[in-house]
């Protein structure tokens, strides 16, 4: 597997990389998360635009982002629009959607752009595209916030990503049981061992599915959320007890 490496950052090797979401709603708490979420332990920042009050304004939005940059200085900066259908906080139009995208590629302000997997192939493609002509890294996801999926379709959704382009690939799902957690592990051990040439992220939500998180550099995850002030998913860590967990997994499988 290829491991990417971002303002010093290399995802996909070693260790989990620790990504803490920012979801302040004004801008002042957006910059205050940030200026908080600096000091924690993490390697990736991630501005969840979805939470911001004027996320439609794409002026505003990237003024925040100028921002924020200046803040995290030469922490790598995930750009995500969560749409409501797949656990955001507002619903948009894909024209709108991918508009929004497009401008802060241009901006080259973030260093990776999250783009949903099923806003279909006439928005990814041509995001994808823009992305690297910009030399910005792009994240294709997919989020189930109702159900696990089989273990074939994970994998399948995995592989479409990878097909499409995508720089890393990414898929949240939601348990019912603890059976599902194993379903989302066994399918990213799967795509680690057969399948992935790149990058990608899995995890199962929730309490239930917290495992996930921890066991990342075991299956093949290469990235995990934690929680610096505010979680932006149900199951985060708290950042500095995530590192910790982490390290030890990482110090006992090397032994």
């Amino acid at each position: 597997m290829q491991s990417i490496t971002i303002r010093g950052v290399t995802i996909g090797e070693g260790i989990p990389k620790i990504c803490i979401p920012i979801v302040g709603v004004t801008k002042n708490d957006i910059l205050h998360e940030t200026e908080k979420a600096i000091l924690c332990h993490m390697d990736l920042l991630e501005w969840r635009v979805d939470y911001y009050e004027n996320c439609f304004d794409i002026q505003k939005v990237i003024e925040v982002l100028v921002d924020i940059r200046q803040i995290a200085k030469q922490i790598p900066i995930i750009f995500t629009f969560r749409t409501s259908k797949e656990g955001g906080e507002k619903q948009i139009a894909l024209e709108q959607y991918s508009t929004l995208i497009h401008a802060v590629i241009e901006q080259h302000t973030a260093d990776i752009v999250d783009i949903e997997l099923y806003s279909g192939d006439a928005v990814v493609m041509p995001l994808i595209e823009k992305a690297k002509q910009h030399t910005v890294k792009t994240i294709l996801s997919s989020h189930d916030f109702k159900c696990t999926p089989t273990e074939n379709e994970i994998v399948s959704r995995l592989c479409r990503m990878q097909q499409l382009g995508a720089d890393i690939t990414k898929i949240a799902v939601m348990p019912q049981c603890k059976k599902d957690v194993l379903v989302l592990l066994s399918a990213t051990e799967q795509m680690q061992s057969k399948y992935a040439d790149r990058p990608f992220i899995t995890m199962s939500m929730g309490a239930m599915g917290s495992i996930s998180r921890m066991v990342g550099e075991i299956f093949g995850s290469a990235v995990t959320f934690g929680v610096g002030n505010k979680s932006s998913a149900p199951g985060q860590i708290e950042s500095t007890i995530l590192k910790q967990i982490l390290q030890i997994i990482h110090d006992t499988n090397v032994m």
